[in-house]
């Protein structure tokens, strides 16, 4: 069985009608939602969908939905600490500490760069939008979101930017053999390709040469130093 309890107030001056709808169980239950709460819920689900779109067309592993949901998920838990009686600050921080394992699952490294900081970044950001929504900031999500859409999308202008400048990069290089000239000829390859080389270290282990240099150029240069390296016979491992 239902109970439905309407509630009438008469304000003067002026003369306002405002109509209160709660339908409750027998039992007392309250299943009424607050229109902000309603309100912060879908800003959230958009500032997340606009961040989880950029995400989803550059196919990365925390794309359209997840975004949507760690942003909503952030917004839920905030209304609720700001219904409950002195948990803000406990809820809060849990928060928090939640998406730090979603970020830890999304960053794999692999032998040559570590992978995913930036989707774990992103995901630190939505729930940081997420909570503001749900503390009913919302012009402020909006403009975070904004903010946030168009780091995301210059990132790679500015990319392209760095790549053309002079770039740093330490290189260990083991020989087949102790035979030095191995080295100068290496030495004079790589000089000759539009790097600068700085030659750091030089010892033998088992046996074989190793040197350790400094190397610096334009990436394009250091991407074809490393075709170079590879098709070399004296060459056994560089990293």
């Amino acid at each position: 069985m239902w109970q439905l309890c309407v509630k009438t107030q008469l304000k003067f001056p002026p003369v306002a009608l405002v109509l209160f709808m709660e339908i409750k169980f027998i039992t007392g239950m309250d299943f009424s939602v607050g229109l902000q709460d309603m309100i912060a819920m879908i800003v959230s689900i958009i500032c997340g969908g606009i961040i989880g779109f950029e995400r989803e067309y550059k196919s990365k592993s925390a794309g359209f939905r997840t975004i949507i949901l760690i942003s909503l998920g952030s917004t839920i838990f905030t209304i609720v600490s700001r219904h409950g009686a002195g948990a803000d600050d406990r809820i809060s921080a849990n928060i928090i500490t939640g998406i730090g394992f979603i970020g830890a699952g999304v960053i794999f490294k692999d032998k040559v760069s570590v992978r995913g900081l930036t989707t774990a970044a992103v995901i630190w950001t939505s729930a940081a939008i997420g909570m503001t929504t749900g503390i009913g900031y919302h012009a402020l999500a909006l403009t975070l979101t904004g903010i946030t859409l168009g780091i995301l999308l210059m990132v790679t202008k500015v990319e392209s930017m760095i790549a053309g400048l002079q770039k740093q990069k330490l290189i260990s290089i083991m020989f087949r053999d102790s035979n030095f000239a191995q080295l100068q000829l290496l030495e004079s390859t790589l000089s000759t390709t539009g790097l600068s080389l700085e030659r750091l270290e030089v010892g033998k282990d088992n046996d074989r040469l190793t040197a350790v240099f400094k190397v610096s150029g334009q990436k394009k240069f250091l991407v074809a130093m490393n075709e170079t390296l590879a098709s070399m016979p004296e060459i056994v491992s560089f990293s």
